[in-house]
């Protein structure tokens, strides 16, 4: 596992506790997925994972509560 997988699957820990209120950043939806940064925008526009929301400007971020039911479903 290369130095960077290993940092971003670190991140992947907290999403467990994190309550579905709660928004997260790209690294950690990358983990959660286990893709790139590209594969990732690309799946959102074409619906393949919940849209991130603009939370600020230039700032995306994505629903806890969105990406477990999506994880959910895709089970």
């Amino acid at each position: 596992m290369s130095k960077a997988t290993a940092k971003l699957t670190r991140k992947v820990v907290p999403f467990d506790q994190l309550p579905d209120c709660a928004w997260v950043r790209k690294p950690m939806v990358m983990a959660l997925f286990g893709v790139s940064d590209t594969t990732l925008w690309r799946w959102g526009k074409e619906g393949g994972i919940p849209k991130p929301t603009l939370i600020g400007p230039r700032v995306s971020a994505w629903r806890v509560g969105d990406l477990r039911k999506f994880l959910g479903q895709s089970s």
